[in-house]
This record gives structure tokens, C-alpha cells and sequence, in this order.
């Protein structure tokens, strides 16, 4: 019998306090934080459920020889519930949006989930896979910018999450076999970058703090595989790299007007790092 346990894993649960902050991050840069942003905060959690869930449908006979482990080769869960609970939260994530932003959020959130489909299904473990997957978390910024007429203010915080999901997904591929140690120095110096990238003009003392903590949760381990790229460290980078990402959205937050905001976010990041502890976010 599936137990919710089983489902939790398949959707990769503590991973979705990644999510939120997107949409907050894109809500404040285009100056429409409010009650809206909550809701596509949801769509967007529904949504990224979705594509765990049908990744690992997708996956299901590379993962039966590699991560046997995983919910549905071990027998936990079987490719149809899969399939029905991606395609199920998927239906769901741009209901919710539809209901809490209107036309204008349809018209991001329907992009955004085939979007997510094309990466599990077509553009994974491709040259394509890098970009597809950022393109999902730069509209899923977008997303939360959507129900206002500044959409285009939202722009380079979109930039600055695609970037990062980019660096990410490039090093998740040595999650398995390992990798060389020029890529996590890639990614590492794209991190700094990044950082670089995002405290430049910061009106207040939170956007700098909260970049400078990204930086060092995911950098310290990315240097780590540096120093030996076996799969156990990068997944750790990568596990890094998810749970560190609501310092960044907290960053961009802050730099959108509403540090307090941005302070509650970036708290996300320790309660994800104990909850990957129990279920794993990769």
C-alpha cells in the first residue's frame, strides 16, 4: 500500500520551501505583493510537486538500475499513481492561479507547466535540460508578478533564479556518476557572480546579509566537490543549492521593498535543511 510517506517522497516535499519565494520575489519587484501573491504562491507549490512527481515517472526505468530505492522502482508507488498524481497537481497549479490572478496569471502559468513537462519528458539529461529548467523557475517569478502591469520589473529577478537554477541543474547531472572537478568550479564561480550580481545597489542592510548566506550555503559545499566530485558530494552541493535558495529570493525580496518579507522567507532555508535530513530534495 502507498502511504503518504511514499507520496511525500515522490513529490520530494521539503524541496516546495524552495518554491514560495519565487513568486513573493517577483510579486514585490513588479509592486504587487498582496493577498494574490499567496495563492499563486500555491499554484506554484502544486506545480513543482507536479514536475517531481512526473520526473520520477519519467526516470522510472533509469531510476529502477540507479536509484532502486526510489518510490516507484522499490514497489511504493506504481508509474500509473505517478503519473495520475503529476498529472493531477499539474490541472491543479494552473486552476489555482487562474483563480488567484486571473487571465494574466493563465497566461504564465500554462507556459510554465509545459515548460515543466518538456524538461521531464523530452529535455532532461540533454544539452537542452539547463536552460528548459531555468526557463521554469524564471516564469515561475514571472508567475507571481503577473496579476499587475509591471511585469517587465520582475525581469531581472527571474533572471537571477533562472541563473541560479541553471548552475544547479548543470551540476545535478554528477549526482549519480560523479563528475569532473572543473563543474563544480564553474558553478562555484557562477555562484560568486551571482552574488555579486544581486547585492549590487542594495538600499538596505538585509539584501547584502541574505545574498552573502546563499553564497555561503552553497558555496562551502560546491568547493567541497571541488576538492572531490565523487555523487555523495554533489549531491550535497545540489541538496545545497535547493535549500539555500530562499536567501536569494529573500535577497531579491529586500531588494523589492519588503525586507521583513525577505527575512521570513530566507527562514525557510534551515527548516528545509532539516526536513532533507528525512526526505531527500533530490
Amino acid at each position: 500500500m502507498t502511504t503518504l510517506r511514499d507520496l511525500l517522497e515522490l513529490v520530494r516535499a521539503p524541496a516546495a520551501l524552495s518554491v514560495p519565494g519565487d513568486v513573493v520575489a517577483g510579486a514585490a519587484a513588479a509592486g504587487v505583493l498582496g493577498r494574490r501573491t499567496a495563492g499563486l504562491a500555491c499554484s506554484s507549490v502544486c506545480l513543482y510537486w507536479a514536475g517531481m512527481a512526473a520526473n520520477d515517472w519519467a526516470d522510472r526505468h533509469l531510476d529502477a538500475r540507479e536509484r532502486p530505492e526510489r518510490p516507484i522502482p522499490s514497489g511504493r508507488v506504481t508509474a500509473n499513481a505517478a503519473l495520475g498524481t503529476a498529472v493531477g497537481l499539474t490541472l491543479a497549479g494552473v486552476a489555482v492561479a487562474g483563480l488567484a490572478g486571473g487571465r494574466r496569471a493563465l497566461a504564465v502559468a500554462a507556459p510554465l507547466a509545459a515548460a515543466i513537462w518538456a524538461y521531464d519528458v523530452l529535455a532532461k539529461g540533454t544539452a537542452a535540460g539547463p536552460p528548459v529548467m531555468a526557463l521554469c523557475r524564471g516564469l515561475d517569478v514571472l508567475l507571481g508578478a503577473s496579476p499587475g502591469s509591471r511585469v517587465a520589473a520582475a525581469l531581472p529577478s527571474a533572471a537571477t533564479i533562472a541563473a541560479h537554477t541553471y548552475l544547479l541543474t548543470a551540476l545535478s547531472h554528477g549526482e549519480v556518476s560523479g563528475t569532473s572537478p572543473s563543474v563544480p568550479a564553474a558553478t562555484l564561480a557562477g555562484t560568486v557572480a551571482l552574488t555579486a550580481a544581486t547585492v549590487r545597489g542594495s538600499a538596505n542592510g538585509t539584501q547584502p546579509a541574505l545574498a552573502g548566506w546563499y553564497a555561503a550555503q552553497f558555496g562551502l559545499p560546491q568547493a567541497q566537490a571541488v576538492a572531490d566530485p565523487s555523487p555523495g558530494h554533489v549531491r550535497e552541493a545540489v541538496s545545497a543549492g535547493i535549500v539555500s535558495l530562499p536567501a536569494l529570493q529573500g535577497a531579491l525580496t529586500a531588494r523589492g521593498g519588503a525586507p521583513r518579507l525577505a527575512l521570513l522567507l530566507a527562514a525557510a532555508a534551515p527548516l528545509a535543511r532539516r526536513l532533507v535530513k528525512k526526505i531527500a530534495a533530490t
